[in-house]
């Protein structure tokens, strides 16, 4: 794959169209370099590009098309396996600055949104319709055009669904510069073949998102949360069938282990609730009031102190709710800031080879010599396994790494899963997808990015590039 060099006067075609928004040379910022997984390489681009509008977009692909550079669609970089670096070099089109909440629409229960939009930010908007967006990847300084890319789990996706399950509408720019309107308000269709449906969790590489219409629903009153302290990782998850067979329909089912909850604490600055045990779950419940969550408290309660759990820990004021989810939401930075240098595999299981897989990852861990955390979301088998270098010589990280990701991968398809559950695929990840999905179904997805970007300018290098 060979593209053309961005040249003195493409930036002088780009600065006429997006005045005081294009950098090169030494304007552009490392931090355009990297995603959040830097052991992934650092690729600079040749020029940063920052869009307004639907129109700047449209015009920076036709001209990049017709002129053969590469175009690496970037939202905040906060992803893990660098699907937003450009490795090919040429123009990043940044989505930064497009971070208008477009329309709030009450009656049809939808809100627009730019690409840019912040997923912290977003609820904000909300405010007051009695309405919530209930994807909740966990980093919440990602955008929604980033979540959408990603099709983006989160922890409370075991109840209400991930990214793809709330996105109606997208208007999208092609290759060629062209603008599609793909779905819109409508809740249901059956009309040709789904567009949309490829979009989502494409990480830019059929075309870039410019505006998204997405499904909200009524905000939960009220919510409770459940910590279960086990004596051992393998009885904690032991106990995920049962919490989820059990008719108490959780919003979230966490687990962790106290290896991971020790590095938040450090990172935080606070203490988790309890450190009597090994590893924990943590349960989340939605509903209409205490009251009515009450027999799914108790039930559960009986059921987790049946089968092994040493306690149940209620959290039921902001506070108790703060201590727990937020030492949850920062295990990624925590881990990462106990190690110079880590990885990470994101697959997906059978929610019953759940505790089977993490046996392995322990296994592999302790036979290659490699420290492994992980944690994850028990509900939906997400597993989120991370390697670290801790000190560990070069030479030796380099070959422990890449064989700790061999085995995890070739467990994971033997369980029948799959490579990535909600980080997707990247330009790190490829050679993983290529060995799980055979050489058949890559070639339908290579001919579906040829459709969509002929020229291949779209991301190249990602996911089939």
């Amino acid at each position: 794959m060979s593209f053309n060099h961005v040249t003195e006067a493409d930036l002088k075609y780009f600065e006429e169209l997006l005045p005081g928004r294009v950098f090169s040379g030494e304007e552009i910022s490392t931090d355009y370099d990297h995603d959040e997984m830097t052991i992934y390489g650092h690729y600079m681009p040749e020029a940063v590009l920052q869009a307004l509008t639907t129109e700047d977009v449209s015009a920076v692909l036709r001209y990049c098309n017709e002129h053969n550079i590469a175009v690496t669609p970037r939202g905040a970089g906060t992803g893990l396996c660098g699907g937003c670096v450009a490795i090919h070099g040429g123009v990043m089109l940044s989505t930064e600055k497009m971070k208008k909440v477009l329309e709030v629409d009450v009656k049809n229960m939808t809100a627009t949104v730019e690409p840019g939009v912040l997923l912290m930010e977003f609820p904000k908007a909300l405010e007051g319709t009695g309405l919530f967006y209930p994807p909740d990847p966990g980093e919440k300084t990602a955008t929604m055009g980033g979540n959408a890319m990603t099709n983006a789990g989160g922890m409370r996706a075991v109840r209400y669904g991930v990214t793809r399950d709330y996105v109606l509408g997208m208007e999208v720019v092609l290759a060629s510069g062209e603008v599609i309107n793909l779905g819109g308000k409508n809740v249901k269709t059956s009309s040709g073949y789904s567009l949309i449906d490829l979009m989502v969790g494409s990480e830019g590489t059929l075309g870039f998102l410019t505006k998204l219409t997405v499904k909200l629903i009524p905000e939960p009153k009220v919510n409770l949360s459940l910590l279960m302290p086990f004596d051992d990782l393998d009885a904690c998850i032991g106990a995920v069938p049962a919490v989820l067979g059990c008719g108490c329909e959780p919003t979230a089912v966490e687990f962790m282990e106290r290896e991971v909850i020790a590095c938040a604490e450090t990172y935080l600055g606070k203490q988790f609730p309890d450190t009597s045990a090994d590893a924990y779950l943590l349960v989340r419940l939605d509903g209409a009031s205490v009251e009515a969550l009450q027999p799914a408290m108790d039930q559960l309660t009986d059921l987790a102190l049946s089968i092994g759990a040493k306690d149940v820990l209620l959290a039921d004021t902001d506070e108790r709710k703060e201590s727990i989810w937020n030492a949850r939401g920062a295990f990624l930075e925590a881990i990462k800031g106990s190690t110079p240098e880590m990885d990470e595999c994101d697959v997906v299981v059978p929610r019953e080879d759940i505790p089977a897989f993490v046996r392995k990852s322990v296994e592999i861990g302790k036979k290659l010599g490699v420290r492994i955390c992980s944690f994850g979301h028990a509900g939906d088998g997400n597993l989120h396994i991370y390697a670290c270098k801790d000190d560990l010589a070069d030479e030796v990280w380099e070959k422990a790494v890449e064989q700790v990701m061999d085995e995890l991968y070739i467990a994971a398809k033997e369980m029948g899963g799959e490579v990535s559950g909600e980080h997707g695929i990247g330009h790190a990840k490829k050679g993983f997808l290529a060995e799980s999905m055979g050489e058949t179904q890559m070639n339908l997805m290579r001919g579906i990015k040829a459709a969509f970007d002929p020229k291949g300018i779209l991301n190249p290098g990602k996911v089939v590039g």
